[in-house]
């Protein structure tokens, strides 16, 4: 996960999100290849945004989250890919 503290901050209700690293082995130790990998759909929260004027955010840096398959926008920041999604994309805290 992220070492150093990134300098950015989301606007209104956007979240910062780190994806976790695609499993590369199954429960019973099968290895899956690269080709076969599926996007994660859990990660740790980087940075929020200050929310919306009546509705304030739930979640924190350092929280980990489940968002939806297709949630958020890919960006690449120092080298390390993060996802910068809104906060309703965001399913539950974990």
């Amino acid at each position: 996960m992220a070492k150093n503290k990134v300098k950015i901050t989301p606007l209104a209700d956007r979240v910062l999100v780190q994806p976790a690293e695609a499993e590369s082995k199954t429960a019973s130790g099968i290895i899956i290849p690269d080709t076969a990998k599926e996007k994660p759909q859990k990660g740790k929260v980087v940075a929020v945004g200050n929310g919306k004027k009546d509705e304030p955010m739930t979640v924190k840096a350092g929280d980990l989250v489940l968002y939806g398959k297709y949630a958020g926008t890919e960006i690449s920041i120092e080298g390390e890919d993060f996802l910068i999604m809104r906060e309703s994309d965001i399913f539950a805290i974990l």
